[in-house]
């Protein structure tokens, strides 16, 4: 998600409250929607991977398999 697909869901929802959006704009702001809401469950996961994957033993840059430790 870049920075002009946010302005974009912005400017759309600016429009549909201020006149109301025409079908073509609502079909792109459903895309744009999904796309966020994709993108965020993204970034949750990958934020969950990495903290499970600090949580492993041997998974720490010591390479100790008993290692309880987070680097």
């Amino acid at each position: 998600m870049n920075k002009e697909q946010i302005e974009r869901i912005n400017e759309l929802a600016r429009i549909k409250k201020e006149t109301g959006l025409s079908p073509e704009e609502e079909q792109e702001q459903k895309v744009l929607y999904r796309q966020y809401i994709d993108w965020i469950k993204g970034q949750v996961k990958a934020g969950l991977d990495e903290a499970v994957s600090r949580e492993q033993p041997g998974s720490c840059s010591c390479n100790d398999p008993n290692c309880k430790h987070i680097h």
